[in-house]
């Protein structure tokens, strides 16, 4: 289903995931504003949007980022705890003005776990992905299948999995594409191993080079640029 029939499918329902507010925790305005302030300075080709987990590219994923992302003038768009009615606050409050990017990579919804049904947790995606369709229409995006989290499977897992099915629907295969690279951390068995999520929930080191690989031919497809190679 395209964009517009799913934004129209969703417009008769109200939810905190798809309402936007900023986050009240210490610390969060500050990020904001000091991301808004990198978007001013210009010069970004891609955006990676979400929350705690993009947010540790700038850790345990830092050597990842500064070897596929920093190259194409990347902007780290993600911040700790967000939940995607955070996010469109965020859209609507900075974080896209006066940037063109190529390419925005967008991986939200998993802190909506436990506080919405999968409906309204893929209403809440659907509405970050309108609104960078609004403000960045040259922009391609390619949104990721929320990340699954916790050692087993649980029924939060459950939930993420059945938005997972609707947000998919959103790939128009031009500007909007998908990807769930959840098999990239989940095993066959449904346990994620520590190696890769230590807390099962943020990747480690290996964890980001992993799904920077799996992601990487797309990536540079849309980047219009060449495939980046892992190198130590």
């Amino acid at each position: 289903m395209a964009l517009a029939c799913l934004v129209q499918a969703f417009s008769q329902t109200t939810n905190t995931a798809a309402l936007p507010v900023p986050m009240t925790k210490p610390g969060w305005m500050e990020r904001h504003e000091s991301m808004n302030a990198k978007a001013k300075q210009g010069n970004i080709g891609l955006i990676y949007i979400g929350d705690s987990i993009v947010q540790r590219y700038e850790a345990a994923g830092n050597p990842v980022w500064d070897q596929y992302y920093a190259p194409r003038n990347a902007l780290n768009l993600g911040i700790s705890g967000d939940r995607t009615q955070h996010v469109i606050w965020r859209l609507e409050h900075g974080n896209l003005e006066g940037i063109s990017p190529k390419l925005a990579i967008v991986m939200i919804g998993q802190n909506n776990g436990g506080h919405n049904n999968a409906r309204e947790i893929a209403e809440g995606v659907t509405e970050v992905v309108k609104r960078i369709r609004i403000k960045l229409p040259d922009t391609k995006i390619l949104l990721l299948g929320i990340f699954q989290r916790r050692e087993k499977p649980t029924p939060e897992r459950a939930v993420l999995a059945e938005a997972n099915k609707d947000i998919a629907k959103l790939a128009d295969f031009s500007s909007i594409h998908y990807m769930d690279i959840n098999p990239v951390f989940v095993q066959p068995d449904g346990t994620i191993p520590a190696s890769l999520m230590p807390d099962f929930e943020h990747p480690s080191e290996l964890g980001y080079q992993r799904w920077a690989e799996a992601i990487e031919s797309k990536v540079a497809e849309l980047m219009g640029d060449k495939p980046i190679s892992w190198r130590r």
